[in-house]
This record gives C-alpha cells, structure tokens and sequence, in this order.
C-alpha cells in the first residue's frame, strides 16, 4: 500500500493508494484517522490473503463460471462479478452463457432494429458503456425473458432511479414487475411488465462501493487478484485455443516470462499486456524483449 500525509493550502491531506481519506487542519487527527484506516486496511488484507490462500484463482474463476449458469437457468435472478479490469470476467461469464446453449445476440443486434427480434429465455445480449435510467427500462423491457449481461455499465450502478428499477427486476418473488411513472412520450414501452430473465453485472469496482440492497439480491463474485495471481491467471487462459489462436504456444510462454519478470515495473498487468507482448514475441526482431520491456514499463 502506497501512503502519504502532505500538508496542502493550510491542511493535512492523507491518502491511501492515491485515494483522499482525511482532510483536516489538525495534525494529531491526520495521524489518527490514518492510523484506524491503515489497520482496517490491514484487517481487510488479512482476510483477503487467507480467502486466496483457501480458493485459488481459477478456482474462484470457476465459481465465476458456477453462478452464472445459475442465472441462466434461472436458479437465480442475478449475478454480481468485480476484480480487476482485462483478466477475462466478460470470457468467463460469455463462455458460461454459451456452454448453457444459449445464444450470444449481442452482434446480431446491433445490427438490427432495435426491438426487431422478440428475444427468449435461450438468448443473451451484452450491453457496455454508459446507460440512463430510461434507457435501462429499455433494455430490460426488451430483454424481459432473456439474459442481460451489463459490462463496465458502471453508471447503472450509480444512478438512484436505475438501481430502483434493477432492485424491481431483482426481486426475490415469484412474479418480478418494473415500473416506470415519467412521461412515456412516444416509445411505445409500457408502463409495466413482468420481468422473467436474469441479470449478470460486470464491474472493476469494487464490492464495498456496490449497492448494499443490489448486493443482497445478487449472488457476488469478486475476482481481484495480487500480480502472482494475474500471472497465474493469464497462464491458464492463454491454453485455451481461442487465445490468439495462429500463435506457437512456445511464443506466448515466452511473452510471459517476460512479464513475470518485469511485472513490479509494469504499468499494467492484464491479459491486454500479454496479447501486445505475444505479438511482439511473434514479430521478433532480434531486440523483442528489450521492446517488450519498454513497452511494459515506460510506454
């Protein structure tokens, strides 16, 4: 953990990993509140670290893979899976949805009509990006048998009248109903429906800043790792045929030995890191682990 305690315009500024967690003239308050935060991190820590030593990662990745066929079947109603951004949560929680039979519609629907194809309870759809309360309502509407997979939609989780709907959708009983009183205007959706599919959330944040009552209708998986962990983690999904597929196995292994290596140094460690530094493995010029380093370190 990175921690620092500057004095700035006449205050004491602490902070945690580049996160503000006191701001005071009192520099005996500074030093105490930095103190109760340092040893609840170090608790959280301590928890952390026995949780990773009892369910390794791919483990944990398979727990992933478990929770989300239970939403596809409808055991239950939604999904909560956080951790670290470009370590293969979308991978999983697609390849899960397919091995269930259902059918990814996402693509096919972009480029179609919106509301074109009546979507079932056998279909799925990824929705990224930022999206309004109204524009929810939509999407869940449309989507109101099937399965809604929300990547990186990390407003949805935010906006209070987005999460009531969601929390409507989410309900633990037989019949689940969304509302929406404002205007209507002319988009022909109507005030109410039942809602019968299921919701699986994808998000780099993390779990103590998500919705508590979101949380309690979800099943949650949180999936952060420690760098051993990204590595360990990257080894495994690069033996899957569908990772650069065309490549020697022999360059991959390569490519992340030397991230290993470098890894304290990198500015990121993600499965994005070892698609660059495989490619330029691949492409070797005769200095690939000199760029290859370069490129993990200062670019």
């Amino acid at each position: 953990m990175q921690k620092s305690l500057e004095y700035v315009n006449g205050k004491w500024v602490g902070k945690y990993n580049g996160k503000v967690v006191v701001k005071t003239s009192s520099k005996y308050y500074a030093d105490k509140k930095m103190s109760e935060y340092h040893e609840a991190e170090a608790k959280v820590a301590e928890v952390n670290n026995k949780l990773n030593d009892e369910f390794p990662i791919d483990q944990r990745f398979q727990f992933v893979s478990d929770i989300v066929k239970m939403v596809a079947s409808r055991k239950t109603p939604s999904a909560i899976i956080t951790g670290d951004g470009g370590l293969g949560k979308t991978y999983s929680v697609v390849k899960a949805l397919k091995e269930c039979g259902l059918k990814d519609m996402t693509e096919f629907l972009s480029e179609s009509d919106i509301g074109a194809v009546t979507m079932t309870s056998q279909m799925f759809t990824v929705i990224k990006g930022y999206s309004t309360a109204k524009a929810l309502y939509r999407v869940l509407y449309e989507n109101r048998n099937s399965t809604v997979v929300f990547d990186d939609c990390d407003s949805v989780l935010k906006d209070p009248d987005a999460l009531n709907l969601l929390k409507g959708a989410l309900d633990s009983f037989d019949k689940r109903f969304i509302t929406w009183n404002a205007e209507m205007r002319d988009d022909q959706l109507p005030r109410l429906f039942q809602f019968k599919g299921g919701i699986i959330f994808i998000s780099n944040m993390s779990p103590e800043k998500l919705d508590q009552a979101l949380k309690t209708r979800s099943m949650c998986m949180d999936v952060s790792m420690t760098l051993e962990q990204k590595i360990q983690r990257m080894r495994t999904i690069m033996k899957c045929d569908e990772f650069l597929p065309g490549i020697p196995m022999s360059y991959k292994e390569e490519a992340l030995d030397v991230i290993d290596q470098f890894k304290g140094q990198a500015k990121e460690v993600s499965l994005r890191t070892l698609i660059s530094t495989t490619k330029i493995r691949a492409n070797d010029t005769g200095n690939w682990k000199q760029l290859a380093k370069y490129m993990l370190v200062a670019a």
